[in-house]
């Protein structure tokens, strides 16, 4: 026979773990917020952050700031990385000068397909966006989103 303390105490524990559990599990996967501040300022927003296998990732580009940002071609320095840092995808774009006024944004959708057109595996990646100032401040985000089977 278990003693009345030692259940009472691995029932409150139990829940205690779950409830924890709920928690962090909400907060890992929060979509990152927009936020307007002054001065430069860039941010991307997924439309969520777990995707199926397959399932086309939506992303918003945006300049979250009060100054004009310069990107140095026309897929607004999208890359889509994985954890490691090595390029799988990034778009076929011109070698031009592209400009995003403050609180303009640009929408992307990926389809989860590589470079070299083979398709990616589950995992996680990061979807990176650089750009900078007139000020000649660098500006370099990134936002991890997971896809599952």
């Amino acid at each position: 026979m278990i003693p009345k303390g030692a259940a009472i105490f691995f029932i409150v524990g139990l829940v205690a773990a779950g409830l924890l559990g709920i928690y962090l599990s909400q907060v890992a996967n929060q979509i990152p917020t927009l936020v307007y501040i002054n001065g430069p300022s860039l941010t991307i927003i997924p439309e969520k952050i777990n995707y199926h296998l397959g399932e086309p990732v939506r992303v918003r580009i945006i300049n979250s700031g009060t100054v004009l940002l310069s990107f140095a071609d026309s897929s607004y320095g999208l890359k889509i990385v994985q954890l490691d840092g090595t390029i799988i995808y990034s778009p076929v774009s011109a070698q031009v000068i592209s400009k995003l006024e403050p609180k303009e944004e640009k929408d992307f959708v990926w389809d989860q397909s590589k470079t070299d057109g083979s398709k990616t595996y589950q995992g996680r990646y990061n979807i990176i966006s650089s750009a900078s100032s007139d000020s000649g401040d660098a500006l370099k985000k990134s936002v991890t989103i997971n896809i599952f089977k």
